[in-house]
């Protein structure tokens, strides 16, 4: 299998764009059309389908076969179906060469809640036999698939920041009390993105990569796309005409191979290259190597202008707390930086929407001058530049006032869509006012506007560092991290005995236990009436939380094993408080170690250590939270040594904290159960699920299994993502 996308349309162009290094193609399209909210694109998409002979390829983060591609009530009774399952299925039946791929990411169940069933779980949707369904699992560990393209017979294609999926369909109007505008029962805010249509060489580039991407993720081939097939909708009215489109795309590293950084490269040379200004939709605003980018550019005398217009609040409790609080950094970053006045932040509003919610800015566009036009599916964060794949195409004036007239149209466009007024009054705001920031300001205040991103929280860093955890630059192999974590100490004869040897010891002390417990009076002594009696006899104390809480802190230096000491926890206090004390211990006994270190010299600390202090300092000093929760997740060095390290090489307490509570949560969430349920079988044996608790330790032995072998392909194998041209 190839490891890199067969990509070979690249050539030299002037200007900005350079394929091999910010693009992996510049190729040439007969026609684009920039397509404005779900409506427009979903309408349009479907139209280009009708007219599609030989393959439909679409690469989703996201694919739901009940998203509704109109609500034309006249076409429903004599025309296709509306909804895009019952759709595709219509397609196919009626053309019978016409094969359709969709491939969509297969993603953890934690985002799962707004998605529908696979197809192959028999629920739901039933594809026909010529529409192909496959998830790809082909990215690195928390990366995703994120690429948003729509081939039709390699001659049309679409991509930008639009799934076909629920949740994405709204009109330019982005009205409050669109009743059209649910899923199912349940009403979505106004939904704002960009989709690009184009034509020629450049839908067969990326066509290739449809092709690439879905071999790569199920070991089989496309069906030929026909030819000669032009599936462009004979009334959508092209942009451009006969103009250049550079594609630019992310792909992860791997083992095999370097990352493919063009999404990121490119936007430092856009932002580089610009002269007035830069005008910016985005759903996140979180990539600080882009952030300072900006800065610089802020910095300069006579540097650009910067606009950005983002959304004013995030999805749920976990987006606010993470990428929320990241993107208020980089503002804050970029107000420091601004010393000239020339940046300034918006978020959409429309009036009358529900407390709590606000116009969801999804798009992903840049306009630089009236130069360059980009849209794609890379967001502004960390993750689109190094760790989830992405797919971005750009359209460079390069001194033609034909192509110029447009890039500055469109983003006058955009603008008189947020501030409810004609592009032409946009247009003369901007020469008026000569900014796009007075012009902003002059045409503000309508019912449905822009209005300044303000009031932003000051976060602490314990807080900013928790949440950079939600947007890596780069995947990170748990893999590897255990091989750099665990010390090359022990000979490698004694690998296979030791453990031997070892495990011998476990299962002799386990029987001789047993054997004792059977044959000898402590059968007697130590019953179950005994055993809870000492547990509520030692919870009525006042002084037993205390115990509990201390416990753990010799505990961890004479190696005790801390389980034990969580099940006496769980068994004299119940489970919900037992956890409580357990997990506070433990962070007590992590801060007390901290102490220890900071406080001893550092040949003292290297002895107590051992050899484990070399091989993980510099992984502590340069992965902070990461390398702590991985330490803590994976028991490679005594607890208390970990904790010394890190206070001898003066780690900060909060990734100290943090990554301790997240990687003990597991083990102690386990040990809590366990205790419950031991509880349980002193009081009455009967009581106790035994199908229940066997069924959890097979599945989290069944999943640890694969979810490890899976890690160890992803480090070993050869990568199955797109990379750099060949």
């Amino acid at each position: 299998m190839q490891v890199h996308p067969p990509v070979s349309l690249s050539r030299a162009a002037p200007g900005v764009f350079e394929p091999g290094r910010n693009c992996c193609a510049v190729a040439h399209a007969s026609r684009v059309t920039m397509l404005v909210d779900g409506e427009a694109y979903f309408r349009t998409f479907a139209r280009a389908a009708e007219r599609a002979r030989g393959r439909i390829a679409i690469l989703g983060w996201d694919f739901a076969s009940s998203t509704r591609l109109h609500f034309d009530e006249d076409v429903e009774e004599r025309g296709p179906p509306p909804v895009l399952g019952d759709f595709l299925n219509w397609l196919v039946r009626r053309r019978r060469g016409l094969h359709i791929y969709v491939l969509d990411w297969d993603y953890p169940m934690v985002f799962g809640a707004d998605r529908e069933f696979p197809p192959i779980y028999g629920l739901g949707w039933s594809p026909h036999r010529h529409v192909h369904v496959a998830y790809d699992n082909t990215h690195p560990v928390s990366g995703s698939h994120h690429q948003k393209v729509v081939v039709i017979d390699d001659a049309m294609a679409f991509l930008g920041g639009i799934d076909l999926t629920d949740r994405r369909w709204d009109t330019c109007a982005h009205r409050a009390d669109d009743v059209r505008r649910v899923v199912g029962s349940t009403p979505y805010p106004p939904f704002h993105d960009v989709m690009l249509a184009v034509d020629g060489e450049a839908a067969r580039v990326l066509g290739r990569l449809t092709a690439w991407r879905w071999e790569a993720a199920t070991g089989q081939t496309f069906e030929p796309a026909a030819t000669g097939n032009d599936p462009w909708p004979a009334d959508l009215a092209p942009d451009f005409s006969h103009v250049e489109v550079a594609i630019a795309r992310t792909f992860p590293e791997t083992a095999s191979r370097p990352p493919v950084r063009e999404v990121e490269q490119l936007y430092f040379d856009m932002i580089g290259a610009a002269r007035r200004s830069i005008y910016i939709e985005n759903q996140y605003f979180t990539a600080f190597g882009i952030g300072e980018a900006l800065a610089a550019r802020l910095e300069e005398p006579d540097g650009p202008e910067i606009v950005a217009v983002l959304r004013l609040s995030s999805h749920g409790w976990l987006e606010e707390h993470t990428m929320h609080v990241l993107r208020t950094r980089l503002i804050h970053r970029l107000r420091e930086a601004d010393r000239h006045g020339r940046f300034s932040v918006w978020f959409a509003h429309v009036d009358g929407l529900p407390e709590g919610t606000c116009i969801d800015v999804h798009s992903k566009l840049m306009v630089v001058d009236d130069e360059i036009l980009r849209i794609g599916s890379a967001n502004l964060c960390n993750r689109s530049m190094g760790m989830d794949t992405e797919c971005d195409a750009a359209i460079e004036a390069r001194g033609d006032p034909r192509i110029a007239s447009v890039i500055a149209g469109f983003r006058n466009r955009l603008l008189a869509e947020h501030l409810a007024v004609s592009t032409e009054r946009v247009a003369d705001a901007i020469r008026e006012r000569g900014s796009l920031r007075g012009a902003i300001e002059a045409l503000a205040g309508n019912p449905r506007t822009l209005k300044p991103l303000e009031d932003l929280a000051e976060w602490p860093d314990a807080v900013i560092t928790l949440a950079q955890v939600a947007d890596p630059e780069r995947p990170v192999s748990l893999d590897k991290l255990i091989e750099e974590f665990t010390p090359d100490t022990t000979p490698a004869a004694a690998g296979a005995g030791g453990r031997f040897w070892r495990l011998a010891a476990i299962v002799v002390a386990v029987v001789g236990l047993a054997l004792m417990w059977r044959y000898t009076p402590l059968a007697e002594f130590v019953n179950a009436d005994t055993v809870t009696g000492w547990a509520r006899e030692f919870a009525g104390r006042w002084w037993a939380p205390l115990v509990i809480l201390t416990a753990y802190t010799p505990a961890c230096f004479v190696m005790f094993p801390r389980p034990l000491i969580t099940l006496a926890a769980v068994i004299a206090f119940g489970p919900v408080l037992g956890f409580v004390l357990a997990m506070s211990g433990i962070l007590i006994a992590a801060l007390v170690t901290w102490v220890a270190g900071r406080a001893l010299p550092r040949d003292t600390v290297r002895n107590l250590a051992g050899e484990q202090l070399n091989q993980i300092t510099e992984t502590l000093r340069r992965r902070s939270l990461l390398a702590m929760t991985a330490l803590r997740l994976v028991p490679l060095a005594p607890f208390a040594a970990e904790g010394l390290v890190a206070g001898a090489i003066h780690l900060s307490v909060w990734p100290l904290l943090a990554g301790t509570f997240i990687g003990m949560l597991p083990g102690t969430l386990a040990a809590t159960i366990f205790g419950g349920e031991l509880e349980t079988l002193l009081r009455d044996p009967s009581e106790v699920s035994w199908v229940l608790l066997g069924s959890i330790v097979t599945f989290m032995a069944i999943l640890t299994f694969f979810v490890r072998r899976w890690l160890m392909r992803q480090h070993r194998e050869p990568a199955q993502d797109g990379g750099e041209d060949q």
